[in-house]
Formats: C-alpha cells, sequence, structure tokens
C-alpha cells in the first residue's frame, strides 16, 4: 500500500509567480509548477503519455498532454470553488512525459505501467494527461498493485468496455473490460458518468452491467442535476481507493470539440467541474485526463476545459493528502 504520508521536509514549491514573470513566458509545465528534479519530494506528479495509436476514429491526442499543460498557464494557485490552495497543501511537480512506442500498442502499454509503477513508488499520486484511453488500464493495474482493486469513476461518452476492435484487444474502447477481467477493479463500486449516443446494440449495456457498472447518463444529469448526481457517486465509492478517469468527450462539442470521438448532448464543463468538487473527501489515488486532441480545438476550448478539470482533480488529491498528514 502507499497511503502513509509524511511531513513534508519543507513547505512546498509552488507556480512561478505572474505578477513577476508573464504567463505566456518561460516553460509550460502544468500550471507552472516546478519539474519533479527541482523539488526534493512529489506528492503528485503530473505526468504526460502522448500516445494515441489505440484510437479508432479521429488521432491526435499524443498531443494532448503539452496543448492541456499551455493552457493550465491561466491557472491561479486559489481554487474558490475548494477553498484550498493545492499546491500549498501538498508539493505538486511536473514529471514530463513517459516516451512510448507509437507503433506497438503491447510494448506501449507495458512501458506505461512500468512508468507509472516507478512514479508511484516514489510516494507519488498521478494526475495523468493522456494520450488516448488504452493507457487508462495499465494506470490502473499499476495503481492496483498498490492499493489492491479500486473503486472507478469513469467520465466518458462512451463506455469501453467493448472487446475488441479489429481484432485487438488493447484500444482505447476496451480498457475496462480489461481491467474487470484482471481483477484490477472493484466492482461493486464502479461508474459511468456522461455515456449517450447509439451503441452496437443493446448487448453493449446487458454486457457492462454484468461487468458491475452503474451508468450515469448525461441525461441523467441534466434532469437530476449535478448535487444529487454526485450524492449517488459518494454513496456508490464510499472511501474505498478510488481512480477517476477522464475523458473530455464526456462533454458536449460544445465545451470540447478537440476530441476524437465527439457525441452531441454531453455534460457542460460546468457540470463536470461541479460533479468533481463534490467528490472533496473522497479517498482519490489518482486520476486521468484522456483524449484532448488539439488539432480539432477551436481557439483552445477543449484545452481550457481540460486544464480546469485537471486543476479540480489535483485539488482533490492534494486535499486528501494534507488530510491524511493531520490525521497522523
Amino acid at each position: 500500500m502507499n497511503d502513509r504520508i509524511t511531513p513534508p521536509a519543507e513547505a512546498p514549491r509552488g507556480p512561478v509567480d505572474s505578477s513577476r514573470v508573464p504567463r505566456y513566458a518561460g516553460p509550460a509545465t502544468f500550471a507552472r509548477l516546478p519539474r519533479v528534479d527541482e523539488v526534493a519530494r512529489t506528492e503528485v506528479a503530473v505526468v504526460g503519455v502522448p500516445f494515441d495509436t489505440g484510437v479508432s476514429y479521429r488521432p491526435g491526442a499524443r498531443f494532448g498532454g503539452n496543448a492541456i499543460r499551455e493552457a493550465s498557464r491561466l491557472l491561479r494557485p486559489y481554487n474558490p470553488a475548494q477553498d484550498a490552495s493545492p499546491f500549498a497543501l501538498a508539493q505538486v511537480a511536473d514529471a514530463g512525459d513517459i516516451a512510448v512506442n507509437p507503433f506497438d500498442i503491447d510494448e506501449a502499454v507495458e512501458t506505461v505501467q512500468h512508468e507509472a509503477g516507478r512514479l508511484l513508488d516514489s510516494g507519488a499520486r498521478l494526475m495523468t494527461l493522456g494520450g488516448d484511453h488504452t493507457i487508462a488500464l495499465p494506470l490502473l493495474r499499476a495503481v492496483a498493485e498498490r492499493h489492491g482493486p479500486v473503486a472507478l469513476l469513469h467520465f466518458d461518452a462512451h463506455l469501453d468496455t467493448w472487446d475488441t476492435y479489429f481484432g485487438a484487444a488493447y484500444t482505447h474502447g476496451t480498457p475496462f473490460r480489461r481491467a474487470v477481467e484482471e481483477g484490477i477493479l472493484d466492482t461493486s463500486a464502479l461508474s459511468h458518468v456522461g455515456t449517450r449516443g447509439p451503441l452496437y446494440g443493446k448487448q453493449d449495456l446487458t454486457d457492462d452491467a454484468k461487468m458491475g457498472f452503474g451508468i450515469v447518463t448525461a441525461a441523467d444529469v441534466m434532469r437530476r442535476g449535478t448535487d444529487e448526481i454526485t450524492d449517488q457517486l459518494r454513496q456508490r465509492i464510499g472511501d474505498r481507493p478510488l481512480y477517476v478517469s477522464v475523458d473530455i468527450d464526456v462533454l458536449d462539442p460544445a465545451h470540447a470539440p478537440g476530441t476524437g470521438t465527439p457525441e452531441a448532448g454531453g455534460l457542460t464543463s460546468r457540470e463536470l467541474l461541479e460533479i468533481l468538487r463534490g467528490l472533496a473527501d473522497c479517498h482519490l489515488v489518482s486520476a486521468d485526463l484522456v483524449e484532448v486532441a488539439p488539432a480539432y480545438d477551436h481557439a483552445e476550448i477543449t484545452a481550457v476545459a481540460a486544464s480546469h478539470t485537471a486543476y479540480e482533480l489535483t485539488t482533490l488529491m492534494t486535499r486528501r493528502i494534507a488530510a491524511e498528514r493531520d490525521a497522523g
């Protein structure tokens, strides 16, 4: 297990001071935070995985991580929605990118699992910037090696529990079926959020339910509201170790045009952020944010939404770290 929190040797180093260095100047680390090699200890590592070989439609998510980093230049150190200064609560640092083979999916999956495990072994929780959704499987493997089977909240327009595409077992549409088969998910605490759109057949829903997933559709969020949905999710999760996986196409194309498989009728960015904020005090151990494809992004709408999504998830993690430290 990797939950022991020791007091930091020194106060966390935060972002570059934007009153001294303009936001558009300097390296584009996430939120203008230090790199991992510039701090003694990293408690939340923001790491990119520039990989999109597993996509079934539009490519380009290999460039998503750096687009999110560029958009994150506008983030500020105090988060009023969560009443927290996340970068003062724990040391957050940018771990750069995991370089993976773009021509061999199996090798790429192994590399992501190994490198994610190395970061987790250092004591960090991961905020991973994809890349396509294929990377969720090796990330979950690495997290489960340290926490056991984890609860999962999966924000996505799609189920991503299909079996194969063109005979390939590892794609952006299959990671959570593989994860259930491998026993690395707590099947009593699995939920999709924001699903919508046509399926291949009703059997897709039947198979998904057999794996243990509950479904909160985008229409459910619209009709019932974010507070009720969040309460439902929290009850399902409890205090189990939680992994959150966000495909940016959970948002409506009006809010996230820069993605590979857009579907009409999605969440607003406000709804997504409000649901995430409602997960405060949950045992969030790591998260990913995937499928940002900047080639299709108009005026960086998608990258901005993604940067704020990563910011809220990072805030949740640092708040949890601080609470565990205070509890001894």
